[in-house]
């Protein structure tokens, strides 16, 4: 089979998979999940990523409410209250709005959202449930809660980000405690919570490759990218301490030949010191649906990572969308990226500006080579997002049978009503 016909195969064969409606329609609905309640530090509507990849195929398949953090008025007026936003894939966001003086009382301000937590489930009879953690921090308003299951799916190492909160640590042992099973989103950061779990599973970032492979195929140049000149070197991801800026302006600076377009949102970090050379241009936040026109309009796709205690155990999600594009790529050495894409020879390493510089140069010359795009698409074939939450679900299926069919029991405002383990079906795994 030729390349081509190899990724026009790969891309048929998971158009399906990767829309989570699809798989739900071939789920009887008596197969449902147990309500899953999630706790995250990040806004669903900020950038599309492992959180919303992953809840909403749970949602096909049972109710999810995405509890975000608290919103503080100016004022001290407003009573506590909760407001609900409902998105299109089925997921319920939720927020907890709380008054101005809350705000200096973290134990007060815990209190109110679990007692408006407490109301809100109780009004949707939401009785039967398990609890899913993005943030350790979430314990104050959630600890008093009794989950039939608890997950915490840590998808980075949050205490080594900016302006981590010193008791994020401490939370994160008591998270521990409680969690039936942990969920990592890459090797490296698995090697380090297993250690502190005995239940803990590797999940690395996977692919929507349907999405991104559309790239692949004729699409509109988008009107911000379509005047910048060939050769393009391009990033997109959120622009925070992450973000080598060093190595970004010395390349900019020794290779004005090429530009380089930076796509995300800019936090955490002042604007002012990014590089500002000519060929570099700042396009801001896309919608995921966006960005597959801009990575069609590519010519090398990179990682500018910096060798930071904030990147030690990231795993990019934007490795494997890259290469469903059909990019070639360019990366710092981050261990879940040499590990298993450099290893394979799928992704260039270069750990300076002079070295980048020359990877990139390589990957100019690569996107015609048949070799790297079968071995790419060999292994891109291996991973997906359907595939990482069906074996979640092996798992969570597995730890709720292994329960013990126990009493009623209850937490203040949010009654758990007696239900068996048996009578929690979940979708069948193929």
């Amino acid at each position: 089979m030729s390349p081509s016909s190899t990724v026009d195969a790969l891309v048929r064969a998971s158009a399906t998979a990767a829309r989570p409606s699809d798989s739900a329609a071939e789920t009887s609905t008596s197969n449902t999940l147990p309500d899953l309640v999630c706790f995250a530090h990040l806004h669903w509507d900020f950038v599309w990523q492992r959180p919303q990849h992953l809840l909403s195929r749970f949602a096909q398949h049972g109710r999810v409410f995405y509890v975000e953090d608290a919103f503080y008025h100016n004022d001290d007026l407003v009573e506590p209250h909760v407001e609900i936003k409902p998105r299109d894939n089925g997921v319920k966001v939720v927020v907890v709005h709380l008054p101005h003086r809350l705000r200096a009382d973290e134990a007060a301000a815990d209190q109110a959202q679990f007692e408006v937590l407490s109301r809100y489930f109780a009004e949707q009879s939401v009785t039967n449930y398990l609890f899913w953690y993005y943030t350790p921090m979430a314990l104050g308003k959630s600890r008093q809660f009794a989950p039939k299951l608890t997950v915490y799916d840590c998808m980075d190492e949050l205490a080594a980000f900016k302006f981590a909160p010193p008791e994020l640590k401490k939370r994160e042992q008591e998270l521990f405690q409680k969690a039936d099973l942990v969920f990592t989103g890459g090797h490296t950061l698995y090697e380090a919570k297993r250690e502190q779990h005995p239940d803990a599973h590797p999940f690395p970032s996977s692919i929507d490759k349907a999405h991104f492979g559309q790239a692949r195929g004729p699409m509109a140049e988008p009107a911000d990218q379509a005047t910048i000149p060939h050769p393009r070197i391009g990033f997109f991801g959120v622009v925070d301490e992450r973000l080598d800026i060093e190595l970004l302006r010395e390349l900019s600076q020794n290779h004005s030949e090429w530009q380089f377009v930076i796509i995300g949102p800019v936090v955490k970090i002042d604007p002012a010191t990014l590089p500002r050379t000519t060929n570099v241009h700042y396009l801001g936040g896309k919608d995921y649906k966006e960005l597959p026109a801009y990575l069609k309009g590519w010519d090398v796709a990179t990682l500018l990572f910096a060798d930071n205690e904030s990147t030690k155990f990231i795993s990019p999600t934007k490795t494997p969308e890259y290469l469903a594009a059909g990019n070639p790529v360019v990366s710092t050495p981050i261990r879940d990226v040499v590990r298993p894409y450099g290893d394979l020879k799928l992704v260039h390493i270069a750990d300076n500006a002079v070295d980048f510089g020359r990877a990139i140069e390589q990957a100019l010359t690569q996107r015609d080579d048949a070799d790297w795009r079968q071995r790419t698409d060999d292994y891109l074939a291996t991973i997906s997002w359907d595939q990482t939450w069906q074996q979640m679900v092996a798992l969570m299926q597995d730890r709720l049978r292994a329960k013990k069919p126990d009493a009623s029991t209850t937490a203040a405002g949010a009654p758990l009503m007696p239900t068996k383990v048996s009578e929690v079906t979940l979708p069948p795994i193929s």
